[in-house]
């Protein structure tokens, strides 16, 4: 592929990260764009991280990919893990001849037939850190020089999509949830004669004394239409 033509596409994906308007859609987007334009690339995944350690598939172009973040969860080690966790790029050229993870090395050229890696941190600020992205191969050498830098603008471009696809989903969580309340209290002002202002802290108190959030609390008063 020529620079011009790899250009465009890069710019092309960029418009279209920005049209996504959920965290999957672009994850999804991206790492299937990644593996079609990196060369070299077969396989690929968006790992995300959860709790202190945990690590999950959230994207990925085949079942192997899965595999992979899965393996190296379980052994507590690997490229992927060392990406998000301290190294911004990760190369293994060949995990047969790799000695930084000699679990992993033992066992997914023979099991998943991985043999060549390259992985790279998503993140919008460097304390920031969301997950990895990950490009796998069937073959050692598998990526060439221009590899790394062509796949940490794909990960630049990740990071700041994505970060704003969880900021917009989140907004549209919050307005949903303001809804909803909003529905909440006029039943409750409907039903008891209440003002907006006791309608709410009658929720407030529910929610309280429950331990319920007041959205839950809220949508299920909608739902079932009984405190």
């Amino acid at each position: 592929m020529t620079d011009p033509q790899r250009s465009a596409d890069l710019a092309d994906l960029a418009r279209s990260l920005q049209r996504r308007s959920s965290p999957q859609e672009v994850m999804d987007e991206v790492v299937a764009a990644a593996v079609s334009l990196v060369p070299g690339a077969e396989h690929g995944s968006v790992s995300l991280v959860t709790g202190r350690r945990g690590v999950f598939s959230a994207a990925a172009t085949s079942q192997v990919a899965r595999d992979f973040d899965s393996l190296q969860e379980e052994l507590g080690e690997g490229p992927c893990l060392e990406a998000m966790f301290s190294e911004p790029v990760v190369h293994g050229p060949d995990l047969t001849a790799e000695s930084r993870w000699p679990r992993l090395s033992k066992t997914a050229p023979d099991t998943l037939g991985i043999r060549s890696v390259l992985c790279f941190q998503l993140f919008v600020h460097e304390e920031n850190t969301l997950g990895g992205l990950n490009l796998l191969a069937t073959r050692a050498d598998a990526f060439d020089e221009d590899a790394p830098a062509l796949g940490a603008v794909f990960a630049a471009h990740a990071a700041s999509a994505l970060a704003a696809a969880q900021e917009l989903d989140q907004i549209k969580q919050a307005l949903a949830s303001r809804d909803v309340i909003g529905q909440a209290k006029g039943m409750l002002m409907e039903r008891y004669g209440m003002g907006p202002q006791q309608a709410f802290a009658l929720l407030a108190r529910l929610s309280q004394d429950e331990n319920v959030k007041l959205h839950e609390l809220a949508e299920r008063l909608v739902t079932t239409r009984t405190l």
